[in-house]
């Protein structure tokens, strides 16, 4: 991703009921594609080492998207716990076997922040990089956002973690600041009119 000692996993969530938005929030439209699947296109780019997505067990829809998307079924992780909530794909994440074993750090991307600008994610990855050993957040006006990059020795600690949350997780972590400057941090999807303004931060429209 940006060296040979820095070896990326890419986890992103995917298995959240979407209740506030009334349908599934990955399969919206997003250019040419879905949610999901510019997603997994920007860390592509990003040159990702190796991209998972995280469903919930008994949901058939992500799964036909990915078929749809030719995502590898090998970097699939399906969530049998998904309905006590985000923190659980996270646990879940950390402990599938499957993971290549040269990586070194590991993102942790939220399934409904397809507007972030490209150039947000170059500068987290970048400053991951410089900071090899330490959590890293992007913020804004002192506030911290997703995604979260985790080198391995935190990563793994989150198998074993009684935390309620990744929040508190990371309360006894040292976490190192990357300011961005980018609206698109304060904006999760999880209703129409955060959609439409979505769209409008990453300058689409909706497809029909």
């Amino acid at each position: 991703m940006t060296g040979s000692r820095f070896r990326s996993g890419v986890i992103i969530l995917a298995a959240g009921r979407s209740t506030r938005m009334g349908r599934a929030k990955l399969l919206l439209s997003w250019g040419e594609t879905s949610v999901l699947g510019h997603l997994i296109r920007q860390w592509h780019a990003l040159q990702a080492d190796q991209i998972t997505v995280v469903y919930a067990a008994d949901d058939s829809v992500i799964p036909a998207e990915l078929d749809r998307l030719g995502f590898p079924r090998q970097d699939r992780i399906a969530n049998p716990n998904a309905d006590d909530g985000m923190f659980s794909s996270i646990v879940c994440a950390a402990r599938w076997p499957d993971w290549q074993a040269s990586l070194t750090h590991w993102a942790i991307v939220l399934g409904d922040q397809p507007h972030l600008r490209r150039e947000t994610l170059q500068q987290l990855v970048r400053f991951a990089a410089e900071h090899p050993t330490l959590v890293c957040q992007p913020t804004r006006d002192g506030r911290r956002f997703h995604p979260v990059v985790l080198p391995n020795h935190v990563f793994f600690e989150l198998a074993k973690s009684r935390s309620a949350d990744l929040k508190h997780f990371l309360l006894l972590r040292e976490v190192a600041s990357c300011e961005c400057d980018d609206p698109g941090l304060d904006l999760d999807i999880d209703r129409p009119e955060d959609y439409q303004k979505a769209l409008m931060m990453a300058g689409l429209t909706a497809q029909s």
